[in-house]
């Protein structure tokens, strides 16, 4: 808890040095025709209501597009190809987190990050940073963020309710049963039993990363930063137990393109805007036996 608060101060500050920070002279017209579009649209206190459906219908538009077939494609070859190593990546994560006290407190803070507090405190200091200051662009961020947290996460627990997938801590076989349409009562009595597919935590936290970077693109190390905060959110709630690796390709998939729709009202062009993830498989032959190495590149 300690270290969660701590990293929480750590976002604060952060967000000062963003607002401080000025617009390079050479930013691209884009970036100008955005805070344009601040000016003429001022937040007000209900402006989260308005983004909040417009983003999901917007999301939805995006993802069903014909252009995002092979979005989908990739996402479902991920899932299938993760799935069939859950096990395996499962096992030595299980045996790591109970290997020491200090492995276990690394893996919790590392799943805090993603828990909603730090995305929320995130929100909430942009929006407190715009109203001191009567920074716009800041209150839009603040915003921007609460809205795609709330809405990628309505997403996410429609399709929990829906798959019904044990948690790897209480799994009952070797990469966790999959109750489709469970019945709601025992969902919600014993929520590790059903809610694992697919995370949460990833999907809200590149959806906070990406409405961030896409509000100050001037400041290029968000999205680094922000992709390896996602990993260590990844790597702690393997460890503990909360998600399997074959949860993640689509709960990135949903809480990229939320952030997207979300920063980006007006539309949006990927050649343009954002850091699309490529991601490879590429096999290899080691002493001890074949294996894949799954590389994601930004």
């Amino acid at each position: 808890m300690k270290t969660s608060r701590s990293f929480i101060a750590l976002t604060i500050l952060c967000i000062i040095s963003l607002a401080h920070a000025q617009v390079l002279p050479d930013s691209s017209a884009s970036s100008a025709s955005f805070h344009a579009t601040l000016d003429q649209q001022p937040v007000t206190w209900h402006s989260l209501f308005e983004m909040m459906p417009r983003s999901m219908a917007s999301w939805w538009d995006v993802v069903t597009s014909k252009e995002r077939v092979n979005d989908w494609l990739l996402v479902g070859g991920l899932t299938a190809v993760t799935f069939a190593t859950d096990d395996a990546t499962y096992t030595p994560a299980e045996k790591f987190y109970h290997s020491s006290d200090a492995a276990k407190r690394w893996s919790d803070n590392c799943a805090e990050i993603g828990d909603g507090r730090t995305q929320f405190a995130l929100a909430g200091g942009f929006a407190a940073y715009g109203l001191l200051d009567n920074d716009q662009k800041a209150l839009h961020t603040g915003f921007q963020v609460a809205s795609a947290v709330l809405a990628s996460g309505a997403v996410v627990q429609v399709l929990k309710h829906v798959t019904g997938r044990e948690s790897p801590f209480v799994r009952t076989t070797p990469t966790g049963v999959w109750k489709i349409l469970p019945n709601q009562v025992d969902y919600h009595q014993q929520v590790p039993h059903f809610d694992a597919y697919p995370s949460g935590h990833i999907c809200t936290t590149i959806a906070t990363v990406v409405v961030i970077a896409e509000n100050y693109p001037e400041a290029q190390w968000i999205y680094p930063a922000g992709y390896a905060f996602t990993s260590l959110v990844g790597l702690g709630m393997l460890s503990n137990g909360i998600h399997w690796v074959s949860d993640y390709p689509l709960g990135l998939f949903i809480g990229y393109y939320f952030g997207m729709v979300t920063a980006h009202p007006n539309g949006f062009s990927l050649s343009q805007n954002g850091h699309p993830i490529q991601i490879h498989l590429l096999p290899s032959v080691t002493l001890n036996g074949t294996a894949m190495n799954f590389v994601v590149q930004f």
